[in-house]
């Protein structure tokens, strides 16, 4: 039950961070509930499909999509009274980041995927939301710019493999692999830590 309460938790803080976004490119109001969703859900039903998991799990539980609207009106309403809590959504955003990559991570290994399947999966449920959103609102999306945070990702979704090839419990590993996840993440926006960049010669 507390995961599940976590897992809506970051629901709701990735359906703000969409809102923020459709808000910031002047959206109407179902286009900031689109983008809200998008963001909040897109990378799991990615997962879901390319992984043949059916029915989708907001489909199969319509407690995301509640939560959703939720978040999305609080923000509306946020916004037209308070400044935006810029440093408070980063945290949280890290957070979200590290339960859905580790989530999706854990529902491919169940599905008996390869090590690299489950890399990948858990770094699109974390991450495949905020592709979207960045897509949808004009922008670069955030993990093909320098910031370390699709990185963030597979750094946890890495240290939970391992520790679950080392029959470590899998409460254990999973809290691990969240604690990466954020750790990295957050240490990277505290520190201004970037991946290195490439660019051709003129």
């Amino acid at each position: 039950m507390l995961l599940y309460t976590l897992d809506l938790f970051c629901v709701a803080v990735f359906a703000t961070s969409g809102a923020l976004a459709g808000v910031a490119a002047q959206f109407d109001l179902l286009g900031v509930l689109v983008l809200a969703s998008l963001t909040a859900v897109g990378g799991g039903t990615i997962r879901d499909v390319l992984l043949s998991r059916y029915p989708i799990f907001w489909i199969k539980d319509s407690r995301p999509v509640y939560t959703i609207i939720a978040a999305t009106a609080a923000t509306l309403v946020w916004v037209h009274f308070f400044p935006i809590p810029t440093d408070a959504l980063l945290i949280a955003d890290a957070i979200g980041l590290a339960v859905f990559a580790i989530s999706g991570a854990q529902v491919a290994e169940k599905a008996g995927r390869r090590p690299l399947v489950v890399v990948l999966m858990g770094t699109l449920t974390g991450a495949g939301g905020g592709v979207l959103r960045d897509l949808l609102s004009a922008k670069v999306p955030l993990i093909f710019r320098q910031d370390a945070y699709a990185s963030a990702a597979i750094a946890g979704i890495a240290v939970y493999l391992l520790l679950r090839a080392a029959r470590v419990p899998t409460t254990g590993a999973y809290a691990a692999g969240i604690v990466t996840v954020a750790s990295a993440r957050l240490a990277a926006i505290a520190f201004e830590l970037r991946l290195p960049n490439f660019s051709l010669p003129l």
